[in-house]
């Protein structure tokens, strides 16, 4: 039994032995290998957001009228009340600390505000077609388009059902903004106006501009359906861009024109310049 001891207590300081001179050859290795060069650090890479984050900041450092434009083209597209978080996760206006922007916001008259959120307010509260319609009857002289066009999204649409039907009248002018809509009242007789009436009508030559429809009008004491200058100085506080003027064609006689009244010269001089035919 003591020889078997002393067998052990030989064994592990041998263990021991060849430890201690792994270990000292191991720090020797260490000693004798070169350091590795360290790698250069990787460029400092700017976020993904950068982009975004300048775009937002551009938003909100414009000037109040075109923060309040994107505003209420989002809440036209959305047709539901938000809240000014809302808002700013849309379009990145920021409502709620801009005081600027909320009290313009508050007091347009495109907008409503409940005292918590906002929402589109178009001029008449209208939902679908049948309400239209009861809407264009209440006008008899005639309701502007424009004043529709924006009461839902498909009132274009139904306006357009409604002619078809033959429910309605849409009258154009020179201006498409300036269309306008009458209700058809089947329970009138059907009028036919005479072929000389009809021509001395055409004949009459209206001014270009719907303003000044508007002011004959007025002084025939007619109250016009429209207010175009109303209308235009709205449009450009939403920065709508008005539609330019056709222009007038200049009418000359030419070589093809079928000419009358050959016994009064003096009015084709032109003709004359333009040798024989």
């Amino acid at each position: 039994m003591a020889s078997l001891q002393e067998s052990l207590d030989k064994f592990k300081k041998q263990q021991e032995k060849c430890q201690s001179t792994l270990t000292s050859i191991a720090k020797q290795k260490l000693k004798s290998t070169p350091p590795k060069p360290s790698s250069p650090s990787p460029p400092v890479k700017f976020s993904n957001d950068t982009e975004r984050l300048q775009h937002i900041n551009s938003i909100r450092k414009a000037p109040v009228g075109a923060q309040i434009k994107r505003v209420i083209h989002l809440l036209l597209e959305r047709r539901q009340a938000l809240t000014p978080e809302q808002i700013n996760e849309g379009c990145y206006v920021d409502v709620k600390s801009n005081k600027a922007v909320f009290d313009s916001l508050r007091n347009n008259p495109k907008v409503k505000y409940d005292g918590r959120r906002f929402s589109y307010k178009s001029k008449h509260d209208i939902r679908n077609k049948d309400q239209l319609l009861s809407l264009i009857r209440k006008f008899p002289e005639g309701i502007a388009i424009i004043d529709l066009k924006d009461a839902y999204p498909a009132v274009m649409e139904d306006l357009q059902t409604l002619k078809a039907a033959g429910e309605i009248w849409l009258l154009s002018n020179m201006d498409s903004q300036e269309d306008i809509a009458y209700p058809n009242d089947h329970r009138l007789p059907t009028i036919i106006v005479d072929s000389d009436l009809k021509k001395l009508f055409r004949e009459i030559e209206l001014p270009r501009d719907m303003i000044d429809i508007e002011k004959d009008l007025q002084k025939n004491g007619m109250k016009p359906a429209t207010n175009t200058a109303k209308r235009r100085a709205m449009a450009q506080v939403h920065g709508i861009a008005p539609k330019p003027k056709p222009k007038k064609k200049k009418h000359e006689i030419s070589k093809r024109t079928k000419l009358t009244n050959a016994h009064l010269p003096e009015l084709f001089h032109n003709r004359n310049a333009l040798g024989p035919q």
